[in-house]
């Protein structure tokens, strides 16, 4: 069996929002799931995504073993332009830190851009921290494009 195939692609479910929390913890280490603290505003955050048809928290599924291996955010926008077509925002990517390097990533990305494709989206766009540099270097591999500069308002 190839390691592809033995991956899941699919929305997350109440049930792995402790893993998706340990891999947005800390993306240096592995934390253990078990000791992440899902409070109420967390689980208001996944009810919400999980109730909005524009949202969907993505998990990438190790079938072996049952360990989400990666996430994601996918927001869907609708837009006037690119002819009123959709765009997806990719936000939170990560990784399993102990799995990184094999692959995973661009199964990820590939697997979110498939869906976004099939949704009928013109494009796929992310934000990337600019001290990430290894993770520029992914995206670029992947064919994304620096085509912007991008901004925050922390309120």
């Amino acid at each position: 069996m190839s390691a592809a195939s033995a991956l899941v692609f699919r929305p997350a479910t109440r049930a792995d929002l402790p893993a998706v929390l340990a891999l947005l913890a800390d993306e240096d280490r592995v934390v253990d799931p078990e000791t992440v603290e899902v409070t109420e505003a967390y689980e208001r955050a996944f009810a919400a995504i999980e109730a909005d048809p524009r949202n969907e928290m993505l998990v990438l599924v190790d079938t072996v073993d049952g360990t989400v291996v990666g996430c994601l955010q996918a927001t869907y926008i609708p837009g006037l332009g690119r002819r009123g077509a959709e765009r997806a925002l990719i936000e939170a990517v990560r990784i399993r830190a102990d799995r990184r390097g094999g692959g995973l990533g661009r199964i990820l990305m590939e697997r979110a851009t498939g869906r976004a494709r099939a949704r009928g989206c013109a494009l796929v766009q992310l934000t990337s921290n600019k001290s990430r540099e290894d993770a520029h270097r992914f995206y670029t591999a992947l064919g994304f494009a620096r085509s912007h500069e991008g901004f925050k308002l922390t309120l």
